[in-house]
């Protein structure tokens, strides 16, 4: 029994629509997930509450950006989250670099660090509001 070359076309066509999508539907999924969580929760949050970081980017509106998946930067274990997550505002774009860890007897998360890099290169460090106000701190990215 011989296939014909239009049978085999089509099942190559319908092969290649069907795994694009279950690719397209499984990074649709996975960026959800990460927008869920809560220490993607936490890190925003923390962005939205400094007037100082929330005016340098010119928000609101504030738009937060998926994450890019493939960043060295964005790495998650049972304990440790560590993010960089794309925002911008009206006036100017950045990243919110963010670090939490897991308490393994509340199971809660808690950021640690959280800070917000502009593209001007301007680094505003959302933890600590004195240092915000300076608009120049040093980005812990050792562990990274």
């Amino acid at each position: 029994m011989r296939a014909s070359t239009r049978h085999l076309q089509q099942l190559a066509i319908f092969t290649t629509v069907v795994t694009g999508g279950g690719v397209g539907t499984m990074y649709l999924l996975l960026q959800k997930k990460f927008a869920d969580s809560d220490y993607h929760i936490l890190a925003v949050q923390q962005l939205k509450a400094c007037p100082v970081a929330m005016e340098s980017l010119g928000a609101p509106p504030l738009k937060v950006h998926n994450i890019h998946l493939t960043d060295r930067h964005n790495r998650v274990d049972q304990y440790t989250a560590q993010m960089k997550i794309p925002v911008t505002g009206s006036k100017t774009g950045g990243y919110l670099y963010t670090t939490s860890f897991r308490d393994p007897k509340t199971n809660g998360w808690s950021l640690r660090q959280a800070a917000l890099k502009l593209r001007e290169g301007d680094i505003i460090d959302l933890l600590d509001p004195q240092a915000a106000s300076e608009s120049h701190v040093d980005l812990d990215t050792g562990r990274w």
